[in-house]
């Protein structure tokens, strides 16, 4: 709105004095003063807020540490996982080993109470067995027995 006089010499309209009023010229540059930097910081929040694309980097930038920080400790993870399956793999083959070589002694004392006193004779004995059972499958296939 402009200032308009009337015929009598009043004003109308808005006046250039603020709501509490300036008490004088030094009070009125004060006021024009801490307008202006209430302004200044305004309108560098309203940029701020306007720059989409610096917003877009910042949390591009920020997903990126997260995801970085993320993928440090899913290595870590997945590291601590395959020691701890190679550990217990290791475990495992070792139990294995034992109760096989507990088991071979097992057989080699009972083949030596059964009168195979020596290991090339129950190979010899389970080469035999082999021989007929493959002999038996090829004459049954070839008779068109399957």
């Amino acid at each position: 709105m402009t200032d308009a006089t009337s015929r009598d010499g009043s004003r109308s309209g808005s006046t250039a004095q603020p709501v509490g009023g300036a008490k004088g010229p030094d009070e009125l540059r004060r006021q024009i003063e801490e307008t202006r930097g209430q302004l200044g910081d305004t309108v560098e929040e309203l940029a701020g807020k306007a720059d989409v694309k610096g917003r877009a980097k910042a949390r591009a930038a920020d997903l990126k540490d997260k995801a970085g920080a993320m993928s440090v400790q899913l290595r870590s993870s997945a590291a601590h996982a395959g020691h701890t399956v190679q550990d217990k793999a290791g475990r495992a083959g070792h139990s294995v080993q034992d109760k096989a070589g507990r088991a071979g002694h097992g057989a080699h004392d009972t083949a030596g109470r059964a009168g195979f006193g020596h290991p090339r004779a129950v190979l010899a004995a389970g080469v035999a067995v082999g021989a007929v059972a493959a002999a038996g499958l090829v004459r049954r296939r070839r008779h068109g027995h399957c």
